[in-house]
């Protein structure tokens, strides 16, 4: 059976990539604008020979670029394109539309679909599948633009693309639902062309899907995968602690064999048994922060947002601060690394367990600097933000084995 191919856009550092090459397709190429992410992405699933994600093509630079560069310097190869590639996946970026700050219809961020849209229209891949937060779905109250009031995006995006000739599923999915340990509910829409036969919903079919794929998985689906299910072996109590591997002047756990739960297990799969993984790299937190955080753990529910009121008392201004439940699934893993706080020890967690939050496998190495600020937030995308930012892999394999199974169809 001929290789499904797909075109990853709005592709971060390659959490959805990943995800469809595990579930057996083949990328063509990537766009994903900020160094960062596609140095992590290009690391990971071109240079590397642990999995081959992706025939780039000759006309296009392995490198860094935005949809907007891509339409006006390449819009002949793409139209070239056209029946040669089996799917468009892609999330735009969504900060106009997170429910974690001001939601802005305005945002110039949000036009990044209307490019999405026109790639499309340009390509005409078989199936399409898309990736937002959840508020994507949610109209807006406030605009600018009195046109706007009042719209669900959602609904504009799949007025649009029905107008280029494809009909257009969408539902709100929980990533918990496919082993995932956090709920992080995500806006998802699979769209195929109008010629294509179709029996049932996609949504139908990942429904029949889930059971097996988490057994194959080894993964229980009777129950949702917890925060101590994904990184007990990465506590500092009982581990020896050594130099960090990536960042001078820093400490992280010696990596090491100990009893591992399944999921671990499938984390640890194609690793390098005999060396650490990167990003393991611990917080230097200074006392007044340590003692914070040790009242939290003593204090406050677990699994719970401390209260508003408890965190000026604490002398933070943070807005949303979480104490994590060893025995529930994560709070929604966000691009911040002080928003939630270890189960048990008195720190934030370190970018790879945020990675083995989003399903990321142990193997997969993220590029750049840890965190940043200030102005060059603009400019860089740090390792906490590229997994806060990600699809994880495990939900998007199971798209993409939902995506194969409508192409079964029309063969």
């Amino acid at each position: 059976m001929k290789q499904k191919r797909f075109i990853d856009l709005f592709a971060g550092c390659g959490g959805l990539s990943l995800g469809l090459t595990n579930a057996g397709w083949q990328g063509v190429f990537a766009v994903e604008k900020t160094a960062d992410a596609f140095e992590t992405l290009k690391h990971n699933l071109i240079d590397r020979d642990v999995v081959s994600a992706f025939d780039w093509p000759a006309w296009l630079t392995c490198g860094p670029t935005t949809t907007s560069e891509l339409i006006e310097n390449h819009s002949d190869a793409l139209k070239k394109l056209k029946g040669t590639i089996d799917l468009i996946a892609g999330g735009p970026p969504c900060q106009g539309f997170s429910f974690a700050g001001r939601r802005n219809p305005d945002d110039p961020r949000n036009r990044l679909t209307e490019e999405y849209i026109q790639i499309v229209d340009m390509v005409k891949p078989k199936y399409l599948l898309l990736e937002n937060v959840k508020g994507f779905k949610s109209a807006f109250k406030n605009s600018a633009n009195e046109s706007d009031k009042g719209k669900v995006y959602a609904e504009v995006v799949k007025e649009k693309l029905e107008a280029i000739g494809y009909k257009v599923f969408h539902q709100i999915v929980n990533a918990s639902r496919f082993g995932v340990p956090q709920p992080r509910p995500r806006f998802i829409m699979i769209a195929m062309r109008n010629e294509l036969l179709i029996d049932q919903s996609p949504f139908v079919i990942l429904d029949e899907l889930l059971p097996n794929y988490r057994k194959n998985k080894g993964l229980d689906s009777a129950k949702d995968t917890s925060v101590k299910e994904a990184i007990s072996d990465l506590e500092t109590e009982g581990a020896i602690l050594i130099p960090s591997i990536d960042t001078k002047g820093f400490q992280q756990i010696q990596y090491a064999p100990v009893q591992l739960t399944t999921y671990q297990k499938l984390m640890r799969e194609k690793s390098d048994k005999t060396s650490s993984p990167d990003s393991l790299r611990l917080a230097r937190h200074n006392d007044v922060t340590l003692t914070r955080f040790k009242t939290v753990l003593s204090g406050h529910t677990k699994g719970k947002t401390v209260k508003k009121e408890a965190l000026e008392l604490l002398g933070t201004k943070k807005r949303s601060f979480t104490p994590l439940h060893p025995d529930l699934p994560s709070r929604t893993i966000t691009t911040l690394p002080d928003d939630l706080l270890h189960y048990s020890e008195p720190r934030i967690l370190t970018v790879r367990e945020n990675a083995r939050l989003q399903s990321f496998p142990d193997w997969f190495e993220f590029k750049g600097k840890y965190t940043t600020g200030g102005k060059r937030r603009k400019f860089e995308c740090p390792r906490y933000t590229q997994v806060g930012n990600a699809v994880p892999p495990l939900m998007a394999e199971a798209f993409g084995l939902v995506i194969e199974s409508l192409g079964h169809n029309n063969e």
